[in-house]
């Protein structure tokens, strides 16, 4: 009975050694993705900022700018790309708004963000856009991958058109996270005009062209990324604009257009952080909790089924030592 139990213990020591690496490298890749109709919303605030008046093309401090930005998945999208890509595709459809401290719009510059579901790398898709012009993104943006290295990674800036190096700067504790810091520098760089801007009667996208006045951008990029889900529990920017020569600025050289310290509102940094603490833990039952349960339970039954393997040999030669013994005895009577 015992050898029974020892060999039905050693199927499972086996089985659940098997299941161990199994669900770390062939189930995670495969359960761990973004769903394609996730939506998302964030509030970001400059407080105080400097912003140009477009009536007298100057330069004024203001008390707050509001930048909301949403994400809203395109299932419909997706399924199509995922057609002909062969992988699960998420499609992002999102727009930064951002509205002045007297509640209108300044400027609106919508995307779509095309990527794959598990490793995050862009996919290049027709439809893959900024501010309605085409585009083939290099880099990550947005999200980092499910378990962020301590590494540099290639980050795409949607106001610049490129990828530059975002690089890991330490590891931080923040609202009871372990998180990596990441930070990003864009040097002064020559940015093309939003397209819908508060400037009536005026084709921004010709600006330029028919003034000789460009629009320069720079801007520091932190984030603040949860190692296990990839998510930022936090972002911010130090975030410059300027308007510089041409026939719009009355002779002066520059204007700043905008100029503000970004940070996201206190509440949505909240929710964010509730948010990825309840996502890390469904990531980390693949990658850790399971992986390592199971390896340890499957050493567990193994030992388990040694012992009863060993007790029940032990048992049998006790028996067999018994039976050659009154073999003896009466043989001696004899």
């Amino acid at each position: 009975m015992r050898r029974k139990a020892s060999l039905v213990l050693l199927a499972f020591a086996v089985f659940f050694a098997a299941l161990s690496p199994l669900l770390r490298w062939y189930a995670f890749p495969r359960l761990a993705k973004i769903p394609p109709s996730q939506y998302q919303e964030a509030v970001l605030e400059a407080k105080p900022a400097v912003l140009v008046d477009y009536g007298t093309m100057q330069a004024k401090k203001v008390e707050k700018l509001t930048i909301v930005q949403t994400l809203k998945g395109n299932v419909e999208e997706s399924e199509k790309i995922e057609a002909t890509a062969g992988r699960d595709v998420v499609v992002w459809d999102t727009l930064s708004y951002v509205v002045g401290p007297d509640g209108k719009m300044i400027s609106s510059i919508p995307e779509r963000y095309i990527f794959d579901a598990h490793t995050q790398d862009p996919v290049h898709a027709t439809g893959e856009m900024v501010d309605g012009d085409p585009v083939q993104r290099r880099g990550i943006e947005y999200k980092w991958p499910f378990l962020t290295e301590k590494r540099d990674y290639e980050y795409y800036d949607y106001r610049a058109l490129k990828t530059a190096p975002i690089h890991y700067r330490g590891t931080q504790n923040f609202r009871g996270l372990e998180v990596y810091y990441f930070e990003q520098t864009i040097p002064w760089t020559k940015v093309r005009y939003p397209k819908k801007m508060p400037m009536p009667g005026i084709d921004s996208t010709k600006l330029e062209k028919q003034t000789g006045t460009s629009m320069w951008y720079t801007t520091k990029r932190m984030f603040w990324v949860d190692p296990v889900t990839g998510a930022p529990v936090n972002g911010e920017e130090i975030h410059q604009e300027e308007m510089r020569g041409g026939t719009l600025l009355g002779g002066r050289d520059k204007v700043t257009a905008f100029s503000g310290h970004v940070k996201m509102r206190a509440d949505y940094v909240d929710s964010t952080v509730a948010l990825v603490k309840s996502n890390r833990t469904l990531v980390l039952l693949l990658t850790s909790y399971l992986p390592w349960g199971f390896l340890a339970l499957g050493l567990a039954l193994l030992g388990l089924s040694l012992w009863l393997e060993a007790k029940s040999r032990r048992g049998r030669e006790r028996g067999s030592e018994g039976e050659g013994s009154g073999v003896t005895e009466v043989s001696a009577v004899r």
